[in-house]
């Protein structure tokens, strides 16, 4: 196997792909102000194996288009949509968040949780917006230093890691100055990533070890997650993921 499907099998059968919750995907939900009186157009971008899809599914009127590169976790996201009878609700498409097939102003929500980093926050903002329509909502999470100034540890794994992690402030900008109004923020407790994705993700350690012979690239991929949980854990007074919600505003 090769690495990259080394860490697809660790993290398919996962929960969760990235700090999350569900009581997070519904406060970022709170802040969306749409008439339902028709069905809205939800696309759901790096969805991984779907937890947010599912949480949107159950509490929103419309259909959801849940886009990944990976058709692993695809396959995961319609076994659970299936179990819980929202298969009506969920279409999947496998596609790259920066070809995406969709057409001017299709959608009334983009949604995406700890993915746009794949292509750069601003580079992710101007290639969806064309996508939503007039007053539609684009809601991410995004890494994001909580403080004004931090540890050089964590300073400089972060600016080699994500040159693009900045203050909730500098993303605001961005979001403003690409022609959208922000309507909520908040950045993800420290649960987020403890309990719903740091502590499942050790349990799973083992089992992965075992399933492929302890080979020197699973032992790799694992002693990289448990420096990033140590990263964390050392540093989560911060950073975080600031979930920004914001609002298309008409052109001029």
């Amino acid at each position: 196997m090769t690495e990259l499907e080394l860490l697809i099998d660790f993290h398919k059968n996962a929960e969760r792909q990235g700090p999350g919750s569900t009581a997070d995907t519904l406060r970022a939900l709170s802040f969306i102000d749409l008439e339902q009186s028709r069905p809205l157009k939800v696309a759901d971008i790096g969805c991984g194996s779907g937890a947010q899809t599912i949480t949107l599914a159950q509490n929103s009127e419309g259909h959801i288009t849940a886009v990944d590169l990976f058709p692993e976790f695809l396959d995961r996201l319609k076994q659970k949509s299936a179990s819980q009878d929202l298969q009506d609700k969920i279409t999947t498409l496998e596609a790259s968040m920066d070809n995406l097939p969709f057409g001017p102003e299709e959608y009334d929500i983009i949604w995406s949780e700890g993915a746009i980093y794949n292509i750069g926050f601003e580079a992710g903002i101007k290639k969806w917006k064309d996508f939503l329509k007039p007053g539609g909502y684009l809601a991410l999470s995004e890494i994001t230093w909580i403080t004004n100034s931090r540890p050089r540890e964590i300073e400089e794994h972060w600016n080699t890691e994500y040159p693009e992690i900045g203050t909730a402030s500098g993303k605001i900008r961005i979001l403003e100055k690409n022609g959208f109004s922000p309507v909520g923020y908040f950045y993800l407790p420290q649960s987020s990533w403890i309990d719903t994705y740091y502590k499942p993700m050790e349990e799973r350690f083992e089992d992965f070890l075992i399933r492929h012979g302890n080979s020197e690239a699973a032992m790799r991929i694992v002693d990289a997650e448990k420096d990033e949980i140590r990263k964390y854990r050392k540093y989560k007074d911060y950073f975080s993921y600031g979930f920004y919600v914001a609002k298309k505003l008409p052109e001029e």
